[in-house]
């Protein structure tokens, strides 16, 4: 929650940064732990916001490749993404496709407490 007050006073904002994985589930096992630890660092350091997995399907039921959602703070799409190139899975070449967009927060988790007038 720090990360999303200090986003809304320095003028950053959120960005949902969407993962397609591979389809070779012991490629992602084997490099898991370092991404993990690697998200760890970042979510200490203030940059990742959350993060998670996606499962495999739609909401249709229609395939999709697994992938994760993230939420980052920077300035801009494109520093969202330079934020995550140092993760394992990116160099590995496991991940597939990725973007940013930005996320507006309005209530969760993570929204700051409501003023009152």
């Amino acid at each position: 929650m720090l990360g999303v007050l200090r986003a809304t006073m320095a003028g950053m904002g959120l960005y949902a940064v969407n993962y397609e994985y591979v389809d070779d589930p012991a490629r992602l096992a084997e490099v898991r732990p370092a991404h993990r630890l690697h998200l760890e660092q970042l979510f200490k350091s203030g940059s990742l916001i959350a993060s998670g997995p996606l499962g495999g399907v739609g909401a249709e039921e229609a395939p999709r490749p697994a992938g994760a959602l993230l939420i980052v703070e920077a300035n801009y799409p494109d520093e969202a993404l330079e934020i995550l190139d140092a993760d394992p899975f990116w160099i590995a070449g496991l991940i597939t496709h990725r973007d940013a967009r930005a996320w507006t927060l309005i209530y969760g988790a993570f929204s700051p407490p409501p003023t009152t007038p």
